[in-house]
């Protein structure tokens, strides 16, 4: 029973993955299944779509750079969080949660408001700005986890045999949190691609991400483009976990 169980659930995760892909393949000018005859052309129609590349590239734009960004942010707070004995600490670590745990749509909006008050108003730079603070949860909880599971002798002995603290910082304590950084970094970048209610406040004919051009396709027309564009997002996400899986591998990710 317990293969049955596992069977159907992997069915019901990869049944509309597979639908969609199937369905980018057809030659119909409309979307249905099953599929009479299978054609590349809605693929083509991605090339000759200008929105849909130059939102891509918006998009791994965005998603890198608020990842890095993100990096640059969080991994200092969660090294300084996890060795701090004070009881703020807790909460701190709590509250860094909250851009992740409150509705997309109430945070974006606030974003807006914010950043229209600091005159970046509907930019990149805004953009890039709200997708990091998206980011800075992720890797800032995948970071704290690693680096409370190592033991604080590593870095002790290190500063015993005579290393200072940018050396033991460099020499020691990044390189065995990086597995943290590296996995924070992936969902942050994931979460980024998939993106639409934040991205939707910010979006402008040039900062368009790919989701944002995606629903607006969708509201004038419905063609199975939209499945060859998604197919196109997915293998992106796919490629960026077996990256994952080359260089660190799946084993250390579940340890952060």
């Amino acid at each position: 029973m317990l293969g049955v169980y596992v069977a159907l659930f992997v069915l019901f995760i990869l049944g509309p993955i597979v639908l969609v892909v199937v369905v980018s393949f057809t030659s119909a000018s409309f979307i249905a299944f099953p599929i009479e005859s299978y054609s590349v052309r809605w693929y083509q129609r991605i090339v000759e779509y200008r929105p849909f590349l130059d939102s891509l590239v918006v998009s791994l734009k965005l998603a890198a750079s608020s990842a890095l960004l993100g990096a640059l942010i969080g991994v200092p707070a969660a090294l300084a969080l996890a060795r701090s004995r004070t009881r703020s600490a807790g909460m701190l670590s709590t509250l860094l949660l909250a851009p992740i745990s409150i509705p997309a749509v109430v945070l974006g909006f606030s974003l807006l408001y914010y950043l229209s008050a600091l005159i970046h108003g509907v930019s990149f730079l805004s953009l890039l700005i709200a997708h990091t603070v998206l980011a800075i949860p992720y890797i800032t909880r995948t970071v704290l986890s690693v680096y409370r599971s190592m033991s604080p002798d590593l870095e002790e002995a290190a500063a015993v045999l005579g290393g200072n603290r940018w050396q033991v910082l460099r020499h020691v304590t990044l390189p065995l949190v990086k597995p943290g950084i590296f996995a924070g970094a992936v969902f942050a970048i994931l979460t980024s691609l998939d993106n639409l209610p934040i991205s939707f406040f910010f979006g402008t004919a040039t900062t368009n991400t790919l989701p944002v051009v995606m629903l607006s396709y969708m509201q004038n027309q419905f063609d199975p483009s939209i499945a060859a564009i998604s197919t196109v997002q997915m293998m992106i996400s796919v490629l960026v976990l077996l990256l994952v899986n080359r260089y660190y591998g799946i084993a250390k990710l579940n340890a952060a």
